[in-house]
């Protein structure tokens, strides 16, 4: 374990995982602090409290003790400089924590300010197993904006009718071919759906603010398959983080977030003492004739405090809140998100690439062995570079490091087999069949990437594929629709103040591409955030 010195200081966190709970830390340099969670199952959620922390400041590290009456990972959700060891994903950096057993994570945090999350890395148990983590700035500094007169955390949640069941169905549905998988049955704002439910409208979340007072809410989409539109009534919020980095400050009415992803935003009570909705809502990126998802409203309740009518129900956001295929308004938010760029917290844009990438993401076909599947000789499998991930039976940092030879091939491709009309409709089946395999990238310390993620068509399956990277934030240089071009596209590419985050969404039939150094050693998963796409 390292020890503290002038640049870092360690927090030791026995863990013990609520599940069903949503834990929330908050950290600060030059302490040692132990924090004991409990992993227990509940045959029904229950709503987000509180949970054991004290407000910390700056660069740090703390442990986690998972204490573990079922198979869990554990930690996910900052950078962990060096410590691939303690980053959670099963089959990537470790195998499950067996049933009865604890695993002690280490947790270092680095150049994070702002908010940042957990949650369990194993099947879909990060359903219910997550948390929010709050980097404060460091000792002696402050917020690029003016103090907030008080905080409220948020957590966008799912919640399935399969209950603590939900593995082994998505076990049984994936062995059949995957062409149904679980989906989801509501959205929670910490752990409660809200007013339009029947069984939470009594223990819907209430906020409560003074007039005239500013505060600052922590956002984490902890939903498992889907991006999220959230808005409040009458009232605009400030963005001014994303994914532990600062942004520059963007006044917006509604905000998308992307599974995975983190934002902290600010909100003046400037309007007449009420009741007001924060209302969260499916963005539904699928083909537009699916309409098996959930379109329920996620609520809660923006409180004044004061003497005032309780009579008339709370405003609700009609004019802001987006509707679930609203791609414009999707398109419009990600498009103003700028880093802060400051003297005190600058943006560093690799300029001399020496590793280009080109990755499309699809969903594709690979065959099934011993007509194993339900549906024809084709199962369904989501790939990147026609290549659908295979778990290893051993972890491939654990391979890497002990050289086990047979785990995984280092021949992940820089380019797609084939090249076409990506994008295009009526697209033949070929180019949609695919291999899998544990194919990983291999890069030298301190090479600069760029990354050009391609949406396809393929089996007329485009939908947004939030990408997210473990051990690394990156910047988002450039987005757009259609297809890459790679002659004219880059001349539009921002270097001056890209967002620097760890998951960007790809558009539906469209591109996102990135840049990062290569400077944190270890073996890092690249996934898609949409759940039963990683699966």
């Amino acid at each position: 374990m390292a020890k503290s010195s002038s640049n870092s200081s360690n927090i030791f966190l026995a863990a013990v995982l609520l599940f069903f709970g949503n834990v929330f830390l908050r950290a600060q340099a030059s302490d040692v602090h132990y924090y004991d969670f409990v992993n227990l199952q509940f045959g029904r959620h229950h709503t987000e409290g509180p949970a054991n922390g004290s407000a910390k400041n700056g660069p740090q590290s703390f442990c986690t003790c998972l204490d573990n009456p079922v198979p869990y990972d554990f930690m996910h959700g900052v950078k962990q400089p060096r410590n691939p060891w303690s980053d959670g994903p099963e089959y990537i950096t470790q195998c499950a924590s067996p049933a009865g057993t604890n695993f002690t994570y280490e947790v270092n945090l680095t150049d994070e300010e702002g908010t940042v999350w957990w949650h369990a890395h194993n099947e879909w148990t990060r359903s219910t197993v997550y948390g929010a983590i709050v980097i404060l700035p460091r000792e002696g500094s402050n917020f690029p904006f003016s103090t907030p007169d008080g905080e409220h955390l948020i957590l966008l949640g799912s919640w399935y009718k399969e209950g603590t069941f939900l593995n082994k169905v998505l076990e049984m549905d994936l062995s059949a071919g995957g062409y149904t998988v679980p989906r989801a049955t509501g959205y929670m704002i910490n752990g409660q759906y809200g007013d339009f439910v029947p069984c939470s409208n009594e223990t819907t979340p209430h906020f409560s603010v003074d007039y005239g007072k500013t505060y600052l809410f922590r956002i984490v989409n902890a939903v498992v398959g889907s991006e999220m539109f959230v808005s409040i009534a009458d009232h605009n919020m400030t963005l001014v983080g994303i994914d532990g980095a600062y942004t520059k400050p963007i006044v917006v009415s509604y905000l998308m977030i992307e599974p995975g992803q983190t934002m902290d935003v600010l909100v003046t009570a400037n309007q007449s003492p009420g009741r007001y909705y924060l209302a969260a809502q499916r963005f539904s990126t699928e083909n537009i004739e699916f309409t098996k998802f959930v379109h329920e409203v996620a609520t809660a309740i923006i409180q004044y405090k004061g003497n005032f009518s309780l009579t008339s129900p709370p405003s609700y956001p009609n004019d802001t809140l987006p509707y679930y295929h609203d791609y414009g308004a999707a398109a419009s938010f990600t498009q103003q998100l700028r880093s802060l760029a400051s003297e005190e917290h600058p943006v560093d844009v690799p300029g001399n690439v020496t590793t280009r990438m080109f990755i499309t993401v699809s969903m594709n076909h690979v065959p099934c062995p011993d007509d194993s599947c339900d549906y024809g000789d084709y199962k369904i499998a989501s790939t990147l570079n026609n290549i659908s991930w295979e778990d290893p039976s051993v972890d491939v940092l654990q391979a890497y490091y002990r050289n086990i030879s047979g785990v995984y091939t280092t021949d992940f491709p820089d380019l797609p087999p084939v090249m076409f009309n990506f994008t295009g409709d009526d697209l033949p089946t070929s180019p949609a069949e695919a291999a899998q395999g544990t194919s990983v990238k291999v890069l030298n310390y301190n090479e600069t990437v760029e990354m050009v993620f391609q949406g396809t068509n393929l089996l007329d399956e485009s939908g947004y594929h939030p990408m997210h990277m473990h051990g690394y934030n990156f910047y988002v240089i450039g987005v757009g629709l259609g297809n890459f071009d790679n002659e004219t596209d880059p001349q539009m590419y921002n270097l001056v103040d890209p967002p620097k985050v760890n998951t960007i969404g790809v558009p539906k039939n469209g591109w996102a591409a990135i840049r990062f150094r290569a400077n944190n050693p270890g073996v890092w998963y690249w996934h898609c955030h949409i759940d039963r796409h990683m699966s």
